[in-house]
């Protein structure tokens, strides 16, 4: 006997608006010179500065390819020439995070316990400092919104890397959950749970941001067809 055909999907609840951000970036006073330094810094930096220097790193770091992905695991390497350490610190995956709080521990961690076991690294100057940034982000409108799949699928074939970036990756400090807001719209509004777990599972680190659009694309393709 066949299995029955698939329902199609329904449709949404709610309209998909999509977004983007600008981030206006602002040099700060405090730096680092030594890992004991940086640590402290971690410690202290408002929120925004773990922010700039993690999540907003991530993004350039899709359009450079180079280097690492976190601002302190770079400088680490660059700098320092610690290279243990900046491994580490540039294996810390952001989508684990749902607020700041959790990413800053997390650093703070990994810097204590490599000074713990290498204690003549905390005072040893870096070629140059690390200076303690930070960025205010600004939400703007753009003109893409989807009341049906497909419509979707046509916003994420056309909206900018800056809007996925602001949805997809962004988006879990805002919902403060493991997710992000396709997959949670998806799951929400259109009653499609396992797109929407399929959509969180992209890697972001293997992936170019127009890497994570085609992905999103197919996924959402195949779900209408």
């Amino acid at each position: 006997m066949s299995a029955s055909p698939k329902p199609p999907p329904r449709n949404p609840n709610k309209p998909f608006y999509f977004n983007t951000s600008e981030h206006l970036l602002r040099i700060g006073r405090q730096k680092a010179c030594t890992l004991d330094e940086l640590v402290r810094g971690v410690e202290t930096c408002p929120d925004d500065a773990i922010f700039q220097h993690t999540f907003r790193t991530l993004q350039e770091h899709h359009f450079i390819k180079q280097g690492f992905s976190n601002d302190f695991a770079s400088w680490t390497l660059s700098a320092l020439n610690e290279p243990m350490l900046a491994e580490q610190l540039a294996s810390v995956d952001v989508r684990e995070f749902t607020a700041i709080e959790g990413l800053r521990r997390r650093m703070v961690e990994m810097i204590g316990d490599f000074l713990h076991g290498n204690p003549k690294s905390a005072s040893r100057s870096g070629s140059e400092p690390f200076y303690f940034s930070a960025s205010e982000l600004v939400v703007l409108p753009t003109n893409f919104s989807a009341g049906t799949l497909r419509g979707f699928l046509d916003g994420i074939n056309q909206v900018s890397v800056h809007s996925i970036h602001h949805h997809f990756i962004e988006a879990r400090l805002r919902l403060r959950r493991m997710s992000n807001d396709f997959s949670t719209w998806l799951e929400e509004e259109a009653g499609l749970k396992e797109v929407g777990e399929a959509i969180e599972r992209i890697d972001i680190y293997t992936n170019t941001l127009e890497g994570v659009r085609l992905q999103i694309a197919r996924i959402i393709s195949e779900a209408i067809n």
